[in-house]
């Protein structure tokens, strides 16, 4: 049994889906949440950047004496996942390898596609993942960068007129190709899921990244014994880079629970 927190960042909102997850599978861990949402989004930055903002917000998560690290960001795990394993002495997990066991374990067609930002998808670390899996299925990539400051803003309305918009534009290479599975590649996507199903179509398997591996957590923190007492009741702190008001609204709105109050701004850099 171990009392300490687990520690999850990412550069925003997204990584909301996974705390979510997390404490529907685990009530008794308490969380400390870092959404760097001064310097979102990530993916259209370089590799030396994303790697800087990735160690400070280990080393930020690190003050709050973590158990275990999930980044919650896919492009810090394309990109810098491990540089911070081989820096940091403490479990940390990702959120690559989960969704692509997901969609090679749900896929008929043999036809799965992956949408990401920009860095996500130029790393080819989910198709590295799935053809390491399976090497006969056929995977298609297509970046979606609007589709985090679609997140951000708040526009992710199944009806909403600019967000089908560009999901229809983007989307489009995977409908053409007929996938039957698409890997959601960053944890912002779930908050459009609406947006996305409508797009493509019944019948095509949505993969969350972030439940996914909230999934594979739980039971590594269980098989490890680092979680908590069952009897626990979990806490949740939350801490942003920017403002504090339209993360908290967003965030009472997804999470279904009033969070106003509880985010606390601070300086990383």
């Amino acid at each position: 049994m171990d009392r300490r927190p687990i520690g999850v960042f990412d550069s925003g909102l997204g990584g909301l889906t996974m705390v979510k997850k997390l404490t529907e599978l685990l009530p008794e861990e308490d969380i400390v949440y870092l959404g760097d949402t001064g310097r979102v989004p990530y993916g259209s930055r370089s590799k030396e950047a994303i790697t800087k903002y990735a160690h400070q917000d280990a080393v930020f998560l690190l003050k709050y004496d973590i158990k275990a690290m999930v980044v919650a960001c896919n492009t810090v795990c394309s990109v810098a996942l491990a540089s911070l394993k081989s820096e940091y002495n403490m479990p940390i997990y990702g959120v690559i390898n989960a969704p692509a066991i997901a969609a090679v374990n749900k896929t008929k067609s043999g036809k799965i596609g992956i949408i990401g930002t920009a860095a996500t998808i130029r790393s080819g670390k989910y198709e590295e993942a799935i053809k390491k899996l399976n090497p006969e299925l056929t995977v298609y990539s297509t970046p979606c960068p609007l589709f985090v400051p679609l997140v951000e803003e708040g526009w992710t309305d199944a009806n909403d007129e600019a967000a089908l918009s560009i999901a229809t534009r983007y989307l489009r290479e995977l409908q053409d190709a007929e996938v039957d599975t698409v890997i959601l590649g960053c944890t912002h996507y779930p908050l459009l899921r609406d947006v996305i199903a409508k797009v493509m179509g019944e019948g095509v398997i949505l993969i969350d990244s972030g439940a996914e591996t909230a999934k594979y957590v739980a039971k590594e923190l269980q098989k490890n014994s680092i979680n908590n007492d069952k009897n626990n009741i979990g806490n949740i702190q939350y801490f942003v880079t920017d403002s504090i008001d339209g993360f908290s609204k967003r965030a009472s709105a997804y999470l279904e629970s009033d969070v106003h109050g509880m985010v606390e701004q601070v300086v990383i850099e």
